[in-house]
């Protein structure tokens, strides 16, 4: 954080949506309004930041000054790699010397002093003799091994010509505002927990040790730019025996760490690492029900050990169901951000969720329990479906209408209001003049509880098929977004 960046936080209200006549794909969309929805409700802390500009890793994109500071780190690299002096030995996983604890790599600014040689069976380099008894490899062995670090698989090697290079040496460069020499520690430091933390392969390690952890921390599906989103969701441990399971002693906190590393990971699996490619990825943190106190000591680890291990991995940050001790403390905050790093939080809180995360997430990538489309397992529609999104005004009731359905096909349909608290039924409308119309759904009132609809009904004649959303009892407009696809018959 740079303290000398006071600049108050500048947050844009979200203007409401003009009128449409018209659906998706041209599909018809009729509005009655009752009362008016004129006003504008808005919150600072609910609204998106208007300043967000990605990090660029084209070099041409860079200062001079930043130019010059890659440089010299790619040197700095070069030249301890040659030396043998870059891979540091006995760097235990919380960063103390032949420690086997996990969390916190504990060293920020500081270069560690050589280690001793290990002698308390921690697993890290234990002597001058490797296990085989054999005298210590040659200098020359030694110097193909130092050649060939990596991290992520990306070579640090400037020489390497390998493009990705520079991205990963930025994320460190920028981790620390370009000072070569803290970044150098900082990447060095780092290489060394990834060895003794086993970081490389923990992706293929079975961690998962309770079901209830599928909700904690997820990835799923991508942004509209493409980025992985990773969701969390900590509100569950306010059940005090289910915290007691996951977080009762150090070697339980120990391994749920491991645990959310490897999420991270499988994360981080996803980007291309190349300029102009995805770099980062997009994380979501539900705030809902999470206890402060009690996640305390884990989320400092946490925290710890993604700051100095896992630069400029997340491009925005989305805090949704923000309770209102949040808002206050930004405010405090704020004023001790730069800029750069206000820029990237979005804030919202319960009731905004669904119409902030359709801002930067296709509704049909986002899960069914933030008010989306996208279900584990979804045989009709699959992952992939493209969902329209529109918005209900406060007192409107609106008609969507699937027109030109032919005689024996089937129509089938997704369709999700964020918070619902919204009345909802179908009906099919014939073509042919004097027919009747046919009920399908039922006219019943949707609570937040409740899933998406996902419904059909097969044609028996030419005609329509018209969903009836009735908003005129609430005095909030919603987000929502529905999807259709149309069977024909075979014959």
């Amino acid at each position: 954080m740079d303290a000398q960046n006071e600049e108050v936080v500048k947050f844009f209200n979200v203007e409401e949506e003009g009128e449409n006549g018209h659906g998706a794909n041209g599909k018809k969309r009729s509005v009655e309004k009752k009362g008016d929805s004129s006003v504008k409700r808005s919150s600072w802390f609910e609204s998106t930041l208007s300043s967000f500009k990605e990090d660029s890793y084209f070099i041409s994109d860079l200062k001079e000054s930043e130019k010059k500071a890659l440089q010299d780190l790619k040197l700095r690299i070069e030249a301890a790699i040659k030396s043998n002096e870059f891979l540091l030995e006995g760097i235990g996983a919380n960063g103390d010397h032949n420690a086997a604890a996990v969390g916190n790599t504990g060293v920020k600014d500081h270069k560690p002093t050589k280690p001793h040689p290990d002698q308390n069976g921690s697993g890290n380099e234990k002597s001058d003799q490797n296990v085989s008894g054999n005298e210590k490899p040659s200098a020359e062995v030694l110097q193909s091994c130092n050649d060939n670090v990596t991290i992520w698989g990306i070579p640090l090697l400037h020489t390497k010509n390998d493009e990705r290079t520079d991205v990963i040496l930025l994320k460190f460069l920028r981790a620390r505002d370009f000072r070569v020499n803290d970044a150098f520690i900082m990447l060095q430091n780092s290489v060394a927990w990834r060895k003794a933390f086993g970081a490389d392969s923990i992706v293929e390690e079975d961690l998962k040790f309770d079901e209830n952890l599928n909700s904690v921390a997820f990835m799923h599906c991508y942004d509209k730019v493409g980025h992985p989103v990773c969701y969390n969701a900590y509100g569950i441990f306010r059940d005090k025996e289910l915290y007691q399971k996951i977080f009762g002693d150090d070697e339980k906190l120990k391994k749920f760490l491991r645990w959310r590393a490897q999420i991270l990971e499988k994360g981080i699996k996803l980007l291309d690492f190349k300029p102009g490619g995805v770099n980062a990825m997009i994380q979501i943190t539900d705030l809902k029900n999470m206890p402060k106190r009690e996640l305390r000591a884990a989320s400092n680890q946490i925290l710890a050990l993604f700051q100095d291990n896992y630069p400029e991995m997340v491009a925005r940050k989305v805090f949704i169901n923000v309770p209102w001790y949040f808002s206050a403390l930004y405010s405090m905050l704020s004023p001790f951000l730069t800029q750069r790093t206000k820029s990237k939080f979005v804030i919202a809180r319960e009731g905004k969720v669904t119409e902030t995360l359709y801002k930067f997430i296709s509704p049909e990538n986002v899960p069914i329990q933030y008010g989306g489309l996208s279900r584990t397992k979804d045989v009709d529609f699959g992952p992939h479906k493209p969902a329209v999104e529109f918005s209900i005004r406060a007192g409107e009731k609106i008609n969507l209408e699937i027109e030109g359905v032919e005689a024996g096909a089937t129509i089938l349909w997704d369709l999700i209001v964020g918070g619902w608290d919204v009345s909802y039924r179908s009906e099919f409308v014939p073509s042919a003049e004097g027919s009747y119309s046919t009920l399908i759904d039922k006219n019943r009132k949707l609570s937040s509880s409740d899933e998406p609809i996902c419904n059909s009904f097969k044609a028996s004649e030419a005609g329509k098929v018209v969903l009836i959303i009735d908003n005129s009892s609430s005095n909030k407009k919603k987000a929502a977004a529905y999807r259709y696809m149309v069977k024909k018959n075979i014959v």
